[in-house]
């Protein structure tokens, strides 16, 4: 999953309408020979945060994946979320860009042979400034740090046309694919989001 840009055309006009999506599945066997450099002249820096506070993880997910319908953690109640991204396999780096958070990695260590990269993405004010192929970069030296034997990721027709493509150049490569159907948030959602934990914006 992955922010590049909002694609208007995959979203439903009032965030309550199912979209169905074709989920791709998509794996590495060995880590990339070299990665991106970080582009010249951007004060940016990642950031490991163990355990994160609640609300700081909703900030994030939200301002990341809202354009691209992400829901499934913002629906979730507390105790839930902190089993998630409490549980020893999950690791979260947080982007810095001018010292203000733009955009996260997500890994799930499921097991010593196999990494997940879980989420992925950028904020919209970062958009335009080169991060992203050093960001993502970023994300997969960190998922091969623990030498597992594979590295996936997942990406569906509701993210950016660009996501995929971006994937495949980085050195990821499709296994297989599925249907799926993703139920956008409501407005009253929203409202409760804005109300519970002050999380606001999006389109």
């Amino acid at each position: 999953m992955s922010w590049l840009r909002p694609n208007r055309a995959g979203q439903a006009a009032n965030g309550a309408e199912p979209l169905d999506t074709t989920i791709t599945y998509l794996r590495m066997e060995r880590p990339p020979a070299t990665y991106p450099a970080k582009p010249a002249n951007v004060h940016a820096a990642l950031l490991a945060v163990p355990e994160p506070p609640l609300h700081f993880y909703r900030y994030l997910y939200f301002q990341v994946g809202i354009h691209w319908n992400w829901e499934a953690r913002l629906r979730m109640d507390d105790a839930a979320l902190r089993r998630a991204v409490h549980a020893e396999p999950c690791e979260i780096t947080v982007l810095y860009v001018d010292g203000a958070p733009a955009g996260f990695f997500e890994l799930n260590r499921k097991s010593e042979r196999h990494t997940d990269l879980a989420y992925f993405g950028m904020m919209p004010h970062v958009h335009g400034m080169g991060l992203g192929r050093w960001f993502l970069g970023q994300a997969i030296e960190a998922a091969w740090s623990a030498a597992p034997e594979e590295v996936t990721v997942n990406t569906c027709t509701l993210d950016h046309p660009a996501a995929l493509p971006l994937y495949q150049k980085m050195g990821f490569r499709p296994y297989r694919q599925s249907q799926g159907r993703v139920h956008p948030l409501t407005e009253n959602e929203r409202t409760g989001l804005s109300t519970r934990f002050g999380i606001t914006g999006g389109p």
